[in-house]
Parts: C-alpha cells; sequence; structure tokens
C-alpha cells in the first residue's frame, strides 16, 4: 500500500485509482489530482433514516426504504410544460415484498439512474394519492447490493451520466482511506481553529466526503467555507496594504481656493451621508499613498456632488482629474451636470469665466477632430481640470499633466486593464474613486470589494419627491387603456414620461420571449385588445404604437438605444432633457445618470426581463425634481408566476439596500466570484454571501489580526504559501478590479 505521505495534494490521480479510473475522472470533472478531486464536494446529503418495510409506511411521515425497481413509466404533463416518472419498486428487505409506486417531475436524473434491476435506498415523505401510497419525488442513492445499505448521512455529488454519484463515492472512499494530517499539512493558525471551533484539513476532507451524521458533514463544509473566506480576505486585505505602501501626492486642497468658492455658490445644505463620505475621502486625499474608495450610494443620494467636490480638492493642489463612464449618454449628463453645478466656475477659457475657474471638457468616441484636439491639448498642458469621458479616455494619445484623482461610474462595467490604463496615465499612483448607484449589501462588499475602503450614503437630498410603485397587470384591458390614460394625463400636466422597453427591434427576441402590449389601444378605453397574449414589445413597437394613438398625436416622443450613432443619441436625449420632446421610449440605456427633473412617470414593460436592482435604478430616474414621481411595471404574467414576488419586492419598498438582500437572495448567488471572474482552481466551492455572512466577517476579523501584526503572514509560512498558490493569475486579475 502507498506510503501516507505520497497522499498530497499534487499526487497525480492515476497513482492512485489506475489509469482507466482516473481517465474517466478527467473526461467527467477535468481533474488530474487528488487535491481536486477531494475539491470535488457534496452539494448535500440523503439523510438516511431507520429503514422501514414498504408494508408498514405510515401516512405523512418521512421514511427510508430499500427497494428493486420493477417498472418505469413515462408520460407528459397536462397542465404544465414536462413529462411525469413514475418508478414501480418491490421491497428489497420486508418479509412480503410489498410494492410501492415513486413519482418525479422532469425526472431526468431519475430516469437515467433507476432502470428496471436496479436497487436503491429511497428517502421521502409518505403521501396517499388515489388511495395509493407514494413517494414524490425521493431522495435516493444506487446499491450495488442490499447489504450496502447505511444508516449514515449519503453524498450527493454533482454527477454526470459516464460518472455518477456511486462512482464517485467510492472514489472518494479509496483517496480519503489513503490521507493523513501530514499528507495535508494545516495552514490556517491553530489559534483561528481554535478559535472558530473548527476542524483540521485532513479531518475535514474525511468528514465531508463520509460524514457519520449530517452534523458532521456539515460541520466539515463549515470549515471549507471558512477557509475559502479566510483566503481572499487575507489577499484582500494584502492587497490593501500592499497600497498603502505606494507613495501618492497628497492633495491637501487650499482654504481659499476653488472648493470654497464653489461651496458659497451652493444654493442647499449637504445630507448628513454627503458630508460623512466627503470628510472620509478628503482625509484619504490627506494621505500619502493613493486613496482606494467605494462610494456607496441610493439612487439619487448625491454622490457626483460627493465627487465634485474631492475633484475640486484636487484641482486646488495642482492636479487635474478624470471621471470614467461606461456610456456616452451617462458621460454627457456628468459633463452636463458638472458644468450646471460649477457655473461659472467650471468656465476657463469662455466668456464671463470666475477667476478661479477651471475647465470642464467632454471627450468620447463622437467627438469631432477638431473638438478632439482642443481637448486633448487641454488635458496635456494642464488647462482641464475635469476631463469626463468614455472609454476614449484610455486612447494612447490622451496624456495628462498631473493627473491626481480618477473617479470611475458604475465601476463593474470595466474591465482591469481599463481601469489600469487609466491610472498609467498618471506620473504617481493617482488616487481612486469608485462610484456605484447599486446598492452592495454589506456581505458582498466585504466580500467581494474587501480591497476598497467604504463610504456610505443612505439619506437623500432634501426636497427630492417622494416615487410610488403600481404593478400593472395586463391581461386586464381596463388596465391596458389606463396605463396610456396615466400617459396621457402627465404630458397634458406639462410633465415628462420615460417608457423602458427590454428589447430594441423584434430581430433580437428571443423565441421564449415574454407577450407584451398590444398591438392596438384607445386611450378611452374604446379599443379592443387581442385575446391572446400578444408578441414581444420593442422599442420598435412601442415607438410605432404611441404614434397611431390619437391622445399621442401632438405629442413629441423621441427613441434612445445603444444601437443609435452618437449624434442621433445625443439629439435625443438633448431633446427630451430640454423638454421640447415629452416621451422618452429607451432601452436601459438610461438606467442610471440621467437627471431630468420634469420627468415624473416611469413606465417599465415586461417588467419581469429586469432584476431587482435594474428596476430599482430604473425608478430612480424619476422623482428628481419637485414633482412626486410614479412608475408603473408591466406584465402579462399571472399572479402566482414566481417573477411577479421579484415585481411585488420592488413594489412594496424604495429602500435599495433591503431589495438588494432580496435581489441577492432570489439569484441565489452561487459561485460569488463568477465564472468569468475566476480561473478554476481558485472559483469558490462552498463559501455562499447569504448563507456564510456572519463566517465571512469572522473570517475578516481574522484576517485583519494577522495582516495588521508586526510580522504580517511571514509569521506563517503556511499560510502565507497556501494565499499566494490560491491566488492563481485570473484571481489576480479579480483583485485587481478595483
Amino acid at each position: 500500500m502507498m506510503d501516507d505521505l505520497d497522499f498530497i495534494a499534487t499526487t497525480p490521480l492515476d497513482r492512485v485509482l489506475g489509469g482507466a479510473t482516473a481517465r474517466k475522472v478527467q473526461q467527467a470533472f477535468g481533474y488530474e489530482t487528488v487535491g481536486q478531486m477531494l475539491g470535488h464536494f457534496p452539494r448535500r446529503y440523503m439523510e438516511v433514516g431507520e429503514l422501514s418495510n414498504i408494508s408498514e409506511l405510515p401516512i405523512g411521515e418521512e421514511v427510508t426504504i430499500v427497494a428493486q425497481v420493477e417498472s418505469i413509466n413515462q408520460r407528459r404533463m397536462h397542465s404544465r410544460s414536462g413529462f411525469l416518472l413514475q418508478v414501480a419498486v418491490r421491497d428489497a428487505i420486508g418479509p412480503d415484498q410489498s410494492m410501492l409506486k415513486m413519482t418525479f417531475f422532469n425526472g431526468y436524473e431519475a430516469k437515467r439512474d433507476l432502470q428496471i434491476g436496479a436497487t436503491a435506498m429511497f428517502s421521502g415523505k409518505v403521501t396517499l394519492y388515489q388511495n395509493h401510497l407514494e413517494l414524490t419525488h425521493p431522495e435516493y442513492s444506487l446499491l450495488e447490493t442490499v447489504e450496502e445499505a447505511d444508516p449514515r448521512p449519503i453524498p450527493i455529488y454533482p454527477a454526470t451520466a459516464k460518472f455518477p454519484n456511486k462512482k464517485i463515492r467510492d472514489v472518494m472512499s479509496l483517496i480519503v482511506a489513503g490521507t493523513s494530517e501530514k499528507g495535508f499539512p494545516e495552514f490556517i493558525p491553530e489559534t483561528v481553529l481554535k478559535n472558530q471551533h473548527l476542524s483540521t484539513r485532513s479531518t475535514a476532507y474525511a468528514e465531508i466526503h463520509g460524514p457519520e451524521s449530517l452534523a458532521q458533514g456539515y460541520a466539515a463544509r463549515k470549515r471549507f467555507a471558512f477557509e475559502e473566506a479566510f483566503l481572499l480576505q487575507l489577499a484582500l486585505l494584502q492587497r490593501r496594504a500592499h497600497r498603502r505602501l505606494q507613495p501618492a501626492i497628497a492633495r491637501a486642497g487650499r482654504s481659499d481656493g476653488l472648493l470654497a468658492a464653489f461651496e458659497r455658490t451652493l444654493p442647499y445644505t449637504l445630507t448628513d451621508g454627503q458630508v460623512q463620505a466627503g470628510a472620509e475621502i478628503a482625509e484619504d486625499l490627506l494621505r500619502g499613498h493613493p486613496m482606494n474608495r467605494l462610494l456607496q450610494g441610493e439612487v439619487g443620494s448625491g454622490k457626483t456632488l460627493v465627487a465634485l467636490r474631492a475633484m475640486l480638492q484636487v484641482i486646488d493642489s495642482g492636479g487635474q482629474t478624470a471621471l470614467l463612464a461606461p456610456t456616452e449618454v451617462l458621460a454627457q449628463q456628468h459633463h452636463q451636470s458638472i458644468r450646471k453645478l460649477l457655473g461659472d466656475l467650471g468656465k476657463l477659457g469662455e466668456r464671463g469665466a470666475d477667476p478661479m475657474a477651471t475647465r470642464v471638457d467632454l471627450l468620447t468616441g463622437s467627438a469631432t477632430a477638431g473638438e478632439r484636439k482642443r481637448v486633448l491639448l487641454g488635458a496635456a498642458s494642464g488647462e482641464t481640470g475635469i476631463l469626463v469621458g468614455t472609454h476614449a479616455l484610455l486612447s494612447d494619445v490622451v496624456s495628462f499633466a498631473d493627473l491626481g484623482l480618477v473617479v470611475v461610474d458604475e465601476q463593474h462595467r470595466f474591465g482591469v486593464e481599463q481601469r489600469d490604463l487609466l491610472r498609467a496615465k498618471a506620473a504617481n499612483p493617482p488616487h481612486m474613486l469608485v462610484m456605484t448607484a447599486t446598492p452592495i449589501p454589506r456581505t458582498v462588499a466585504m466580500t467581494v470589494f474587501g480591497d476598497l475602503e467604504v463610504s456610505l450614503m443612505k439619506s437623500l437630498p432634501p426636497g427630492r419627491a417622494p416615487i410610488s410603485t403600481h404593478l400593472v397587470p395586463l391581461q386586464l384591458p381596463h388596465m391596458q387603456a389606463r396605463l396610456f390614460s396615466r400617459m396621457a394625463e402627465e404630458v397634458a400636466k406639462g410633465h415628462q414620461v420615460y417608457v423602458v422597453c427590454p428589447r430594441i427591434t423584434e430581430a433580437v427576441v428571443e423565441d421564449d420571449a415574454p407577450p407584451v402590449l398590444v398591438d392596438q389601444i384607445e386611450v378611452n378605453g374604446s379599443g379592443s385588445p387581442a385575446a391572446a397574449k400578444p408578441a414581444s414589445m420593442t422599442v420598435e413597437k412601442m415607438m410605432n404604437l404611441l404614434g397611431t394613438m390619437p391622445a399621442f398625436a401632438r405629442t413629441e416622443i423621441r427613441q434612445l438605444h445603444g444601437r443609435m450613432s452618437s449624434e442621433e443619441k445625443a439629439a435625443a436625449m438633448g431633446d427630451f432633457d430640454s423638454g421640447r420632446a415629452s416621451i422618452l421610449v429607451s432601452t436601459t440605456v438610461i438606467e442610471v445618470g440621467v437627471d431630468v427633473h420634469n420627468a415624473t412617470l416611469m413606465v417599465i414593460v415586461d417588467a419581469e426581463n429586469f432584476g431587482i436592482s435594474q428596476l430599482h435604478q430604473l425608478r430612480g430616474r424619476i422623482g428628481r425634481g419637485l414633482y412626486p414621481g410614479t412608475c408603473l411595471m408591466t406584465t402579462w404574467l399571472d399572479a402566482e408566476h414566481p417573477s411577479v414576488s421579484r415585481l411585488r419586492a420592488v413594489e412594496s419598498t424604495t429602500d435599495g439596500f433591503l431589495l438588494a438582500e432580496s435581489d441577492l437572495q432570489e439569484r441565489r448567488e452561487g459561485d460569488i466570484l463568477g465564472a468569468s471572474q475566476s480561473g478554476s482552481r481558485s472559483t469558490l466551492k462552498v463559501l455562499r454571501v447569504i448563507k456564510d455572512s456572519k463566517l465571512i466577517a469572522r473570517a475578516r476579523d481574522a484576517a485583519e489580526q494577522i495582516i495588521e501584526s508586526r510580522q504580517g503572514l511571514d509569521a506563517y509560512p503556511l499560510l502565507r504559501k497556501a494565499v499566494e498558490e490560491w491566488v492563481d493569475e485570473d484571481m489576480q486579475a479579480f483583485l485587481e478590479r478595483g
């Protein structure tokens, strides 16, 4: 038998399993080493109780039986899509070999596994259906023989047709039998294990794959969840500590500078959230290492004003600033908003400029050659204090005299390399302020943005009008008519309306797209809506529909979407911003940043197509002035449809942080890093943001104690090595995203 010392994570599987089995494992899962295979954790456990005879099963109770498959029948369901798999089994341990029926809804896995003659252990709740006892969708585990029936919990793994659970369990049993403490040296410090009540690695491997009880299996899972959280937090905090060692120019500003002049012109008082966030940012700018802060705020909480004050502090210190926006529409909105806020203080080189003025420029892909040249010269000479732009800012031809602060809006829309390109345009590492209007639950911020300092703004500026939200069921004809009546009423008052559609044209509609509004509806309700659900609504169809309605015959209507040219987008947004257009039919391009104070009604068509956070963002485009806002979310779905509960959640509250928690639960976040953001070796296997929120906080505290100690990770060589190995190239790219 192979010595225990050979059972280490890097041992090739063929040394343990033999070449044939190792090749099958590699084909099924891609694993080549013992460590990779042991990291294939159970997704759940089948809880096995005392074995029962079929003839003695009690109705309404959970039972476990051992039985042999006698027959299989499959038929389509009448009331819904899919199929029913009905399996008849005969008792394999009872004295009279009684029969029992089982039903599986869309039982693809059961259809594959439960062949006639197969023996298995089944667990489920006994029900009575048409005077017959049955188990509905029971858990099961295939057995080679009846004698294999074991009262211990049975691990259920992610499996394939060619490598089912039974084979996985056999492989795991063989590997675990050869592991030892020496084979898996412990890298988590003993004091941390003791404080967190965690088992060692080798013990946890044995217990997660072969638990004596459910409690033992889930305790082992806790060990590995903590391990992942601990390594991630150490990597994030180590990165934060490294940044603090980088030199940066302190930007202290001046008491009689541009910022002071700007604050004297403000017609309103800052909110407590703006004051607090501004103070935190101002203090960061005083330090000799780069600021790296996440400014997280509710929709409409005034983040742009906070960022502008930071920009002016840097300008007062002799530096320049850049604001990177994900879309041209948003960049244009930021440019206009900043120019409007600064007034004469933002008109350097123009008639009527204040003597203390700076220059605010915009650079996008649609800029003319002459405008582009003017903007580039302003940035390179240092004359431009604030340069707002899209990806055009990342071009090689863009240079700055002294870039001191980079502000990134909706940072998740930019890749790592793009943000690094902008950073690289500074002679010294610039300060970085990341803004997001998407509320992020605390545990997500701690886990995904753990290397950033966080400023949180919940309060809204005074004068913001309330927003009411209503779900509009379009199955009811009078609700269809009322929807357009409501739009006409708002236009008649002199206000403006957004209509958001999920798609631009029919050409990009999938076969299973949800139905939407009827083709013809009169505003007075005299139309005759079609009985069947109509085809999906698009921006194109909505423009045609509104164009045929008498109520909007004299209404200026514009469309806005990503397939329009830059000039067309600017013209449409300009008409709506100025009030020349009363209705803007758009895609989600207006989700963030658009600020039209006269817009009071938001209609979101086929709202089930959008996520909770996205609906909240869209709703935030209205009620930004003195007038109350109304958000109408339309759907053809029945009230009992699962997606409607998401819409009801948005309808019930305007608290974005509460909705963010609901959004996270609804999406069941799975791997919090995401397949596209992390390599296969580092992808989190068991850590879950919601379920493990308290564990993540404890891991954060433990990691901070180590990183902030005198020797840091150097005092723990095995732990340092584990962090270095865990952070592969893809994970490093993920950690660089801030």
